[in-house]
Order: C-alpha cells, then sequence, then structure tokens
C-alpha cells in the first residue's frame, strides 16, 4: 500500500517566508530551509527579526493571502489524489497554512502550530513531533504504507532517503549537486511520471 508524502513550501506552494521578506522590505527573512538545515535555529532567528522590527501573524497571514500555488501544482495534486493517497508534510504552521491548503483542494496536511500572543506577535513555536519528516514517513511504515517522498530542501532529504522512492523537486543547484544519487526534476509533469513509475 502506497502513500506520497510531499513537502509543500517550494514544490507546491512559492516559500512563505520569501515572500513576506519581499512585502515587508526585510531581505534577511528571505533565508529558507534551502540556506539553514537547522530549522529551529532558522525560527529562532525569524521570530528575533519578527520582534525586532514590531511585526506579527496578521502581517504573514496578510501576505500568504496574496499567494497563489505554484502554477501546474493543483492539477498534480489532483491527478495524484486520484491514483493513491497523498500526505504534505511541511515545517509550515497552521497559522500560515489553511488559505493555501484551500486554494489546493483540502489536501490532508501535517505540520505545526505557532505560539501567539493577544498583540498578534508569535512568541514561539511548537514542533509536532522532533525530525517530523523523517518521523511521520517511518510511522507510516511501520503501520504498513511504502512511502514515496518528494521535497526540494534540506530538510526533506532524510524522508526522501528513508522512502522506497525519493525525488528533489525544484531544488537549489547545491543539494542536487551534493546528492546525485536522488533523482531531480524541475516540472509536475516529470515528478508526476516519476512517482506513477514507483508506485
Amino acid at each position: 500500500m502506497n502513500i506520497v508524502c510531499l513537502d509543500m513550501e517550494g514544490v507546491l506552494v512559492p516559500e512563505i517566508w520569501i515572500a513576506f521578506s519581499k512585502a515587508s522590505g526585510i531581505p534577511e527573512l528571505s533565508r529558507t530551509t534551502r540556506d539553514e538545515p537547522d530549522y529551529n535555529k532558522l525560527m529562532r532567528w525569524r521570530l528575533g527579526i519578527l520582534k525586532e522590527h514590531g511585526l506579527g501573524l496578521s502581517q504573514i497571514q496578510d501576505v500568504i493571502g496574496t499567494i497563489d500555488p505554484l502554477p501546474g501544482a493543483k492539477d498534480f495534486l489532483d491527478q495524484l489524489r486520484r491514483e493513491t493517497q497523498v500526505i504534505i508534510i511541511s515545517d509550515t504552521f497552521t497559522q500560515f497554512a489553511s488559505p493555501l491548503m484551500e486554494k489546493l483542494g483540502w489536501p490532508t496536511l501535517f505540520c505545526n502550530e505557532l505560539e501567539v500572543a493577544p498583540s498578534g506577535e508569535i512568541t514561539d513555536f511548537h514542533m509536532r513531533i522532533e525530525n517530523s519528516k523523517l518521523s511521520t514517513v517511518k510511522a507510516l511504515q511501520s503501520i504498513g504504507f511504502d512511502t514515496i517522498a518528494s521535497g526540494d530542501s534540506y530538510n526533506d532529504l532524510a524522508m526522501i532517503r528513508a522512502s522506497k522512492a525519493g525525488f528533489l523537486f525544484k531544488s537549489t543547484p547545491k543539494i542536487k549537486a551534493d546528492n546525485p544519487d536522488i533523482p531531480a526534476y524541475d516540472e509536475f509533469p516529470d515528478l508526476l511520471a516519476a512517482i506513477e513509475r514507483a508506485l
């Protein structure tokens, strides 16, 4: 029994923090898991910048409301869900993801939670589980699923390597060069075909 595990940002939708970096005029916030493998370190750094600039959840949600899925992402997801079960496993947060999930047709999403003060300041974040992508893939395997995984960043590599088939998608030249054994694709039809071959 197969289940496909997909990353969200950079794969199905644009990177939220890059969009917010552009909208807020704070270039430092464009740093993502493509640049920093340690997600906890990255998030603590982001929260410090938000606090320094007096920015909170509502400003980020305003920007998220303007983001659309990547061209072809919804059709890809719709086709894939006709053929097999799909879970999006993301290091994003429920407070960020809902508008994007609506635009993608409400696929299943496993992600994390923000702690938000009454003022709207994001004061902390809570990861669902340690090493959430790898842990989720291992848990799915423990209940009888064969996983097929795809993502674009450092934090996707463990779930890709732990799966029966795994693919990089719209990744960086460095990540692709550092992982030459992982097939890499940049177009949805190519990724769909690769997943279909693995099913």
